[in-house]
């Protein structure tokens, strides 16, 4: 077989497991970061802020999708629907190459600099599950529901804005968070129906979300201030820091973000709401179709 028609099959095998089927697609892909530098320490356009915004953003990714899988992994006994079932299967296999691929961009992005290894650190995973243990079921079931409606928003954002995806970089990291933010739209209420199937209520559904929303943003803005805070060239350029930063939180990826997060607040809101049918459809291709800048990617 020549390497086009692998090329084929490997787009051929990803379109009968893709978002149409009602089964998010497990996809074994790789990245190549590569071992340099490419195009210096800040890689989102050198800027600083939105450089670190990303890097911290990457560093949380690979702990917070163990906890989500274990999350719904709790309730498997109690899922019925064999669709559901297989779209908890698709959900956890994304999860996971999810946070397989971010540690391997968290290696190289640590090696750059940036200080985000003590999110994966074992004490802090240990803290973690230990919390997890002590909360209800139901609880940390909704805490996942609630942070896919955040990264479902986010991922329609980045994916529908071209000034977001003109933004230069580095290519294979942009690669990496399109690929992401596709299937965080494919599997985006998997652990909302989860919830719902096995009784969670709406009472604690909207509490919970209150309550990350009330805590995330100050989360967001104190762990990106001590990231700056440790680089000696955002030190020495306090100007340039707070202009990127202005630009970064009124700029396309933040602005009018609250409403659409509040919206998962409303009473009878699913995910499904939101219609990014058409989205999806669009990005399926352009990264793994015929012709996909992604097919060579796969495994």
């Amino acid at each position: 077989m020549t390497s086009e028609q692998v090329k084929q099959a490997k787009a051929a095998s990803v379109a009968r497991t893709a978002a149409p089927s009602g089964y998010p697609a497990t996809r074994r892909i790789r990245f190549q970061f590569g071992d340099s530098d490419a195009g210096g320490k800040y890689f989102v356009n050198d800027d600083i802020v939105f450089s670190h915004f990303v890097a911290g953003l990457s560093g949380g990714f690979p702990p917070g999708e163990e906890a989500f899988i274990r999350s719904v992994r709790r309730f498997a006994d109690q899922i019925t629907d064999p669709v559901l079932k297989k779209r908890v299967a698709g959900f956890i296999g994304q999860e996971s190459m999810h946070g397989q691929e971010h540690r391997r961009l968290n290696t190289r992005l640590v090696q750059m600099g940036y200080g985000i290894d003590w999110f994966d650190r074992d004490a802090v995973i240990k803290a973690q599950k230990r919390i997890e243990q002590r909360l209800k079921g139901h609880t940390h079931l909704a805490m996942t529901a609630a942070a896919e409606h955040y990264t479902a928003v986010l991922a329609e954002r980045v994916l529908e804005s071209d000034e977001l995806q003109s933004i230069p970089g580095e290519p294979e990291v942009w690669n990496l968070l399109n690929w992401h933010a596709l299937e965080e739209l494919e599997h985006k209420s998997v652990a909302f129906d989860v919830y719902r199937a096995t009784g969670g209520s709406e009472t604690r559904r909207i509490a919970v979300m209150a309550t990350m929303i009330a805590l995330t943003f100050p989360f967001v803005l104190s762990s990106l201030t001590v990231s700056l805070a440790r680089d000696p060239r955002a030190r020495r350029q306090p100007l340039r820091v707070a202009r990127e930063a202005y630009r970064l939180f009124t700029g396309p990826l933040f602005k009018g973000l609250m409403p659409e997060l509040a919206s998962y607040l409303r009473p009878g809101f699913h995910p499904d709401d939101i219609d990014t049918t058409a989205l999806l459809d669009r990005w399926q291709a352009e990264l793994f179709g015929s012709d996909g800048v992604l097919v060579d990617h796969l495994k």
